[in-house]
């Protein structure tokens, strides 16, 4: 066998970011040992990029808010794809949740009574996102790595995680690689925790930043026998930086909507009243998207070919108060003061609403042994996810997947190993390090404008079809990689493996695009222009016998009586509100 280290823990979870950290706090707490693997920099993961805020019915500001009201606007604004029982602890549980994490440490904006202040999001009926400024996910971030460490829990970074150790259908670990040195581990637990986040770097334009959010974690999963769920369902943000070229994607906070932005076209126009007369601005995410991607393709474009996000109306001091990331990140990069200019945005790749299938209450995948957390899972945000829940969600399912895992752990008499499966693991590898003709970087390139071009903000069949041929000609190429580890790291090997997870990620996202012959939240279609029925179903993927991707229909949940009428009692005024129930 292959020289490797030996890592043994209890509990094994794979990422950490925020819901990574959350289900390792509550495995520690529970009483078993827990490892952190990471390939980033644990100060640096995708979670930092979270900004506005974080989601909980606390009623601090609008007294009427309650968890029913946050339900109901999450399930009607994913247009009925939602999992309920998902929506529906989520709605009940942030507020508890999201008032540990403060006392943690990630010090939300205060009220002059001392409870946590509350900003609007759009499509939230009252107040009720939580917020540190504009850096949130940082603020969350932060308090977990302190209360980790408080708790002695490991975390590597810099680790590649290449396969997930599984055999009979029972997961035992992963294999690994150090980036660095390329030191290969494997890393051995009675349970695992895979929240390695989503695959919106897979897109030209993308908030997401390089090496982060390829898709790795949907090709774990499926490789380890996982089913995915909705991945055509894939949220393009409203508001990506323009310029410069090295920044095109990078997010704009929709804080700076829910402070009073306005959006303007380049004409002048403030235009939102034609798409979303009653709530403007802060319309749903799919809605400003789609205003913002028609305004440019019909020629109202700004200079830099965007539309104009401008919050200059407000104070300074509001601005370096409730935004200060925003203004010293516009600043910095264009030397522009957005308390007196425009800023210039346009929809970017934001968020993976689609992802492996989980049981609601404890994120089980259905293969014994591994739980899943994080934007990596499905089910939550159905179509259209609410700006703030994704941060709730992480904190929320990662603490019940960690107590899951570690009630697993502590009641298994027998650890499972297969060494048969962890030599297959460094055959894996070793198949990688070879002499070819490609280079990953232009493969990955060419596949972000694939997608951006042919399965974007607007999709088609002709469009959709020609994406896949070209991404069998992408995986032909893929065979041929030139992977030589040098003085500089093993990072060839890893842009190697991400490659590979991004093709699959996207060949499921396309396969998934074509099926969904309708329009529906975030997935638009020219050619199916309306909602319809026969599509409010999930689509789901799974890799057959022969290692292929194959796609099925799945009915939806059904919905409980009880969470049915808060739906209908709703104060939510939407247009398709009776598309969902009827």
């Amino acid at each position: 066998m292959n020289p490797h280290t030996t890592n043994i823990s209890n509990v094994l979870v794979i990422g950490s970011g925020g819901s990574g950290l959350r289900a390792a706090i509550e495995a520690k707490k529970a009483g078993v040992e827990v490892t952190v693997i990471g390939k980033r920099q644990k100060e640096d993961v995708h979670t930092v990029l979270a900004a506005g805020g974080i989601n909980a019915a606390l009623g601090n500001v609008d007294e009427q808010d309650s968890w029913q009201q946050h339900y109901a606007d999450t399930m009607i604004e994913g247009y009925g794809l939602s999992e309920p029982r998902m929506v529906e602890l989520m709605a009940r549980e942030s507020p508890e949740l999201v008032k540990e994490i403060d006392e943690w440490g990630a010090n939300f904006a205060k009220l002059k009574n001392g409870k946590l202040d509350q900003r609007f999001f759009g499509a939230h009926t009252y107040r009720r996102t939580c917020y540190s400024g504009d850096y949130t996910g940082r603020s969350i971030l932060f308090a977990l790595i302190k209360k980790a460490e408080s708790l002695q829990i490991p975390i590597h970074d810099s680790q590649y995680v290449t396969e997930l150790l599984v055999h009979e259908d029972i997961c035992f670990g992963a294999m690994t690689f150090n980036i660095k040195n390329g030191e290969r581990t494997v890393f051995l637990a009675d349970s695992v925790i895979l929240c390695a986040g989503g695959h919106t770097r897979i897109w030209r334009k993308s908030s997401s930043r390089r090496n982060e959010n390829t898709g790795d974690g949907y090709y774990l999963g499926l490789k380890a026998g996982c089913t995915l769920t909705d991945m055509e369902l894939v949220q393009f943000h409203p508001t990506g930086m323009v310029i410069p070229e090295e920044m095109a994607g990078a997010l704009v906070t929709e804080a700076v909507r829910g402070e009073g932005g306005y959006l303007i076209n380049g004409s002048g126009e403030r235009f939102m009243n034609k798409y979303d007369p009653d709530r403007m601005e802060l319309s749903t995410r799919d809605r400003v998207a789609m205003a913002n991607y028609t305004e440019i393709m019909e020629g109202r474009s700004t200079k830099n070919g965007g539309v104009y996000l401008d919050i200059s109306h407000k104070s300074k001091d509001l601005i370096i108060k409730k935004l200060p990331r925003m203004y010293r990140q516009f600043l910095d990069v264009l030397m522009i003061d957005i308390s007196k200019e425009p800023m210039e945005v346009a929809p970017t790749a934001h968020y993976s609403m689609g992802g492996i299938m989980v049981h609601p209450d404890d994120h089980f995948t259905g293969i014994e042994g591994l739980y899943a957390a994080g934007e990596v899972t499905g089910g939550l945000h159905g179509a259209n996810r609410l700006g703030g829940n994704s941060l709730a969600e992480i904190l929320i399912f990662g603490k019940r997947a960690g107590s899951a895992a570690a009630e697993r752990s502590m009641n298994m008499d027998v650890s499972y190993r297969s060494r048969k499966a962890i030599q297959n693991a460094h055959d894996k590898i070793d198949s990688f390090l070879k002499v070819g003709e490609e280079v990953a970087r232009p493969l990955q390139r060419e596949l972000r404008n694939i997608m951006w071009n042919n399965c974007g903000v607007v999709r088609d069949e002709e469009k959709l079809v020609n994406g896949l041929s070209k991404i069998n000609d992408l995986e032909m190429a893929a065979k041929n990689l030139d992977v030589r580890p040098d003085s500089e790291g093993f990072e060839d090997l890893m842009l190697a493996f991400d490659l590979d997870g991004s093709l699959l990620s996207a060949r499921a996202t396309i396969l998934g695009a074509i099926e969904r012959k309708e329009s529906r939240g975030s997935h638009q279609r020219t050619d199916f222009p309306e909602l319809d029925d026969k599509f409010k179903v999930n689509f789901i993927s799974k890799l057959n016998t022969s290692n292929q991707l194959e796609i099925f229909k799945k009915e939806l949940e059904p919905i409980s009586p009880e969470l049915r009428d808060i739906i209908e009692t709703t104060d939510n005024i939407k247009d398709f509100k009776g598309k969902l129930l009827e």
